[in-house]
């Protein structure tokens, strides 16, 4: 491979940022104890200088190492959500980690480390690069979880984490394996024509179906999906609220990139899986929540309906010249579940102690009471993970319904609807308990943590009433690439 092929220029700003983790995470030995703070700021500069590198990228469309890495305009889009995530997480654990004793500086390289296997599986285009950058992204999120190291709940959710991660790895490496052997490649380009050249085969479509499987692991779909509400519940709530966002969304773009560009001539042979993961993870995730009485483990089985609704345009866009329209439509439902879901767990480390105490749904009884802005705040967060106007989740479920209307699934849209019902029942009720019922007093939330429930509840709110100019970019951005 020659240098012109390497193409580093275009790949700067993930070269930036692992440098920037590499330096930190040696800086981070001469930082005192009762400074670490001094790390958190500096990977929030890191990740600020990166986001610029990224809004400054050329525009065209680019290949990078060969044609394994895509810099393009959806690439782009999913590497500012990681970037921003990774801040708003950032800003959030430099008082969690203090408040509840576990603050090292570690943390930051580590959740640095992740954010990089996140933007590199949103570039890839080969499955070899896909495998690589999950491991990335996923080995930090396993210490990661089991960062609270003197709590058994948080050593249980490591462990579990890291066995089914490990477990799903392997299927998803075997599968890689076998489509390999049906195609004699593992570049998206080539399987795509020597899938056109001879069809499918039952090898191709067993490495496809194993492929999926380490997919579904990773963004928490039925009947993946056990060790979701156990690891949600125990790793701290800061890592919680980073990998149900980064996790699912790298997840959903590594996706895209291999369904809709190397498997889509098999699309007969995959989209009735994908509708099948569609229903049972709506179905299962919102039925489930119902019954909860902790508020972490009622967001872990929200997140698992979430992934249905996102299965959804996945399934839409395997089908005619559709694929444009589903990639715009998950990338949109990805922004919109970012927001929330960060905001959302920002409320709830505002109201958790140590031990776990707090976390109960009983426990926002008469918050909009004792502190109106975080209770106004969790009634815009809690609207748009039900997906009802003005918010921002309002206008992402029709974005994906709309994507599948398009293509003939109106009984899927049917079923996902019902569901988004069923989810009613258990969002409005923390509304119901939180502006109708009296409660305990809240102690005031520290300055970046009001500023994080700020700047996603304005954001989920402006964007739900205005969606237009972003919708705009994102089918601008996208048009043409799929």
């Amino acid at each position: 491979m020659i240098m012109s092929d390497l193409n580093l220029v275009a790949t700067l700003p993930l070269l930036f940022l692992s440098t920037w983790a590499c330096g930190l995470l040696l800086v981070s030995l001469w930082i005192p104890k009762d400074r670490t703070h001094i790390s958190g700021w500096l990977a929030c500069l890191g990740l600020i200088v990166t986001i610029v590198l990224v809004v400054f990228s050329p525009e065209v469309p680019q290949e990078a190492f060969g044609g394994m890495l895509a810099i393009d305009g959806f690439s782009m889009l999913l590497h500012l959500l990681f970037l921003g995530s990774g801040i708003l997480s950032t800003l959030l654990a430099l008082n969690y980690l203090k408040q509840h004793d576990i603050e090292r500086g570690e943390f930051y390289p580590l959740l640095l480390f992740s954010v990089i296997g996140m933007m590199i599986m949103a570039m890839a285009k080969d499955l070899i690069v896909v495998f690589l950058s999950l491991e990335l992204l996923s080995i930090p999120l396993y210490v990661l979880a089991g960062f609270a190291r003197t709590r058994t709940g948080s050593q249980e959710s490591a462990l579990k984490y890291f066995l089914l991660g490990a477990f799903s790895s392997a299927f998803q490496v075997y599968g890689i394996a076998l489509v390999y052997g049906a195609t004699q490649s593992t570049s998206f380009e080539n399987i795509s024509k020597s899938i056109a050249l001879q069809g499918s085969t039952l090898l191709l479509l067993a490495g496809i179906g194993l492929v999926i499987v380490g997919f579904c692991f990773k963004v928490a779909a039925v009947p993946f999906h056990m060790w979701t509400p156990d690891v949600y519940e125990g790793a701290p709530s800061v890592v919680t609220a980073f990998m149900s966002v980064g996790a699912k969304a790298a997840g959903f773009a590594a996706l895209i990139r291999v369904f809709f560009g190397a498997f889509e001539l098999v699309v007969v042979e995959w989209a009735p899986l994908m509708a099948i993961f569609a229903i049972l993870s709506t179905i299962v995730g919102n039925i489930s929540a119902i019954s909860q009485k902790s508020i972490k483990r009622m967001l872990a089985y929200s997140s698992i309906a979430h992934a249905g609704y996102l299965f959804v345009a996945i399934v839409a866009g395997g089908q005619g010249d559709s694929s444009d329209f589903a990639a715009s439509a998950v990338v949109f439902y990805l922004f919109a579940y970012a927001l929330t879901n960060i905001g959302a767990w920002a409320i709830v480390m505002a109201l958790e102690k140590k031990d776990d105490i707090g976390t109960a749904i009983s426990d926002y009884a008469g918050l909009a009471r004792s502190n109106p802005r975080l209770g106004v705040a969790m009634t815009i967060f809690i609207l748009s993970l039900t997906g009802l106007p003005p918010t921002m989740g309002f206008v992402a479920k029709f974005y994906v319904f709309r994507a599948a209307l398009n293509v003939g699934y109106t009984w899927l849209v049917i079923v996902g609807v019902i569901t988004v019902l069923i989810s009613a029942y258990y969002y409005l009720r923390i509304i119901v308990l939180m502006w109708m019922r009296d409660g305990a007093e809240i102690d005031s939330a520290p300055m970046p943590l009001n500023f994080v429930v700020g700047l996603t509840a304005v954001t989920t709110l402006v964007f739900g009433i205005l969606p237009g100019p972003v919708l705009v970019l994102l089918e601008k951005s996208i048009q043409g690439l799929f």
